[in-house]
């Protein structure tokens, strides 16, 4: 059985940089810089709009008002998953070139 993980809190502890709180105790330091890419992610390079990122009260994960979203599991997950997010916005970054 998967778990499902649950976003409580988050503090902004830099420019794109989020400390994420989640229900089991669990805590990541998300840099956000090197994924801010691509048509949904890319306008979050705008720091007025990242800073607007809430907790959805729902799928208890961070959202954007431009309808930006991260799966809570791969956040809670971060470490394993940064590589692979920031190889995949090289390749939308390609794609608008």
């Amino acid at each position: 059985m998967h778990p499902i993980h649950r976003i409580i809190l988050f503090k902004t502890i830099d420019a794109f940089t989020l400390l994420i709180s989640f229900d089991d105790g669990v805590r990541q330091s998300v840099d956000f810089r090197p994924i801010l890419k691509g048509e949904l992610y890319g306008p979050l390079r705008d720091l007025s709009l990242f800073n607007q990122v809430s907790i959805d009260p729902e799928a208890h994960t961070l959202v954007w008002p431009n309808d930006a979203d991260f799966d809570p599991d791969t956040l809670h997950d971060w470490p394993i998953y940064a590589q692979a997010w920031e190889e995949r916005a090289r390749q939308w970054e390609l794609r608008a070139a």
